[in-house]
């Protein structure tokens, strides 16, 4: 599967993968036709924690959510794996048990502890030599070659885009995968990411409805260079409205009945999910007749 991910990328339209945080999400993504999946951290701390992403999440609850996922799923999951947790013996832990739970990109970034959603300002960066040194030690631990390391730089926000970019050329030098340049802010920022990584290595462009990139659709970011382009807090955003309407209607109305036709009912939740498909067949292991 990360073997052809990788192949994926090397050719063809560009990869819009949708931000999900558990085994639903990634069924509902996987039904609508997506061909990859982003685990987003930001997203497993608002619905896990109730909190804004701070940098709150840790390794286990990521890894954790990545075999939830992959026990319905078998889409490429790209996972985000924050900061690493720690220095570079930390990311070959993280690495490890990211890629034993089934992650097929595991993601780390730059930033210094505590660090916080890239779209939020305050940003602090480790040095551009250790970052480094946690991605070699990334490729390092990684037990299957098709596993993929993505690298993000959070400089632009902290250093500028051209700091940024040399950073970022740095992590490709110590082996990353793919690149990920967090927070552009013009398409003049976004083309010039493109335009020297062009042919070198994949790009993925950031997606945060309300954040401080352009928000592009697919097809233009495919036209800048672009090789992903992920949506990673769209669904928690979406459903989080749904869910405020849906508490104001049984408040209000004491009964659920009036918003009936924005919702599934019981017989539709189990149509969706299979139930009758895997009652079925659970009977071949029924030998109490």
């Amino acid at each position: 599967m990360s073997g052809d991910f990788k192949a994926r990328l090397a050719g063809g339209d560009i990869v819009v993968a949708p931000g999900i945080y558990d085994a639903l999400g990634a069924m509902l993504a996987e039904q609508a036709g997506f061909e990859a999946l982003y685990l987003s951290g930001a997203s497993l701390t608002y619905t896990r924690l109730g909190r804004p992403d701070l940098g709150l999440i840790d390794r286990g609850e990521i890894a954790d959510a990545i075999s939830m996922i992959r026990e319905r799923c078998d889409l490429p999951l790209i996972v985000d794996g924050e900061a690493g947790f720690g220095n570079a013996l930390n990311v070959q832990r993280e690495v490890r048990s990211f890629e034993a739970a089934g992650a097929t990109v595991i993601q780390i970034e730059d930033q210094d502890l505590p660090k916080r959603c890239g779209h939020l300002d305050g940003k602090t960066l480790v040095p551009a030599g250790e970052m480094a040194g946690k991605i070699r030690a990334a490729v390092d631990a990684r037990r299957n070659a098709g596993t993929l390391i993505m690298a993000r730089t959070d400089a632009v926000a902290v250093e500028g885009t051209e700091a940024a970019l040399d950073r970022a050329e740095q992590y490709l030098e110590a082996g990353a995968d793919l690149l990920f340049v967090e927070a552009l802010r013009t398409e003049a920022e976004m083309q010039a990411a493109c335009t020297r990584f062009a042919g070198r290595v994949p790009l993925l462009a950031n997606m945060v409805e309300g954040g401080k990139t352009p928000f592009l659709p697919a097809d233009r970011l495919q036209a800048l260079g672009f090789s992903i382009a992920i949506f990673p807090g769209g669904l928690v955003r979406a459903l989080a409205k749904a869910a405020q309407d849906y508490f104001a209607v049984l408040k209000a109305h004491g009964t659920t009945a009036p918003h009936a036709g924005r919702m599934l009912d019981f017989a539709g939740l189990n149509g969706l999910l299979g139930t009758a498909r895997i009652l079925e067949e659970a009977k071949r292991y029924d030998s109490r007749d």
